[in-house]
């Protein structure tokens, strides 16, 4: 059994080849403590964030934490997203909302969504209401997910949800939101259909969705 805290630990202090070596060792012992590995490499980048805010780490300390992760989703995917990937794909939007400039975290939920088989459109960051209604009516998606990691993004994503009913689309679309800020609460106040601070769940309710279509 791997040790998650030490997995936890080398993910916050930015151990590179701890990380990746303590993942391969889950993978090669048949990838059934993936889920484990990913929760406890995503407590390691809340003491990233910690740090961050404390002033100990830098930008560029982020940026590095970043590509960390991505390198943890990309060794633990296989093992992660169940279900087949084959055939058409079906076809979504993320981005990060308007006035949030962070990507982190939605690079690695596109990874992890593209790895379960979907056609990611993704619209980058910073991205207004009405590039996302503009996206909807020209591609004809049936999923959103928005991103954020600043307070202030919980009402940009407001604004999308209520830009999306304004165009007539509300209905033919669900909506996902995550980051930081996001919880239960804010979901209901966005009015979108689902929430999630973890990339797996994020995948497992857009793969439902699909299902529905």
């Amino acid at each position: 059994m791997a040790d998650f805290a030490k997995l936890s630990e080398a993910m916050g202090n930015l151990e590179e080849d701890e990380v990746i070596s303590i993942l391969r060792g889950v993978m090669a012992d048949g990838g059934s403590e993936a889920p484990q590995a990913m929760e406890a490499c995503q407590k390691g980048m809340d003491i990233v964030g910690t740090n961050f805010e404390s002033g100990d780490y830098f930008v560029s300390d982020l940026i590095f934490a970043g590509d960390l992760m991505k390198q943890a989703v990309e060794i633990l995917k296989d093992a992660l997203i169940t279900g087949d990937a084959g055939g058409t794909k079906t076809q979504m939007i993320i981005c990060t909302v308007k006035d949030d400039l962070h990507d982190i975290g939605k690079n690695i939920v596109k990874a992890m969504l593209e790895a379960g088989g979907f056609d990611v459109i993704d619209l980058g960051i910073d991205v207004p209401p009405e590039k996302i209604i503009d996206e909807v009516k020209k591609t004809g998606v049936r999923i959103v997910a928005l991103a954020g990691v600043l307070t202030l993004a919980i009402e940009s994503m407001k604004m999308t949800v209520e830009a999306l009913k304004a165009a007539g689309l509300r209905d033919s679309v669900k909506v996902i939101i995550g980051g930081a800020p996001v919880t239960e609460g804010y979901c209901k106040i966005v009015g979108a259909d689902a929430w999630t601070i973890n990339p797996q769940i994020a995948v497992q309710t857009c793969k439902s969705w699909a299902a529905e279509a």
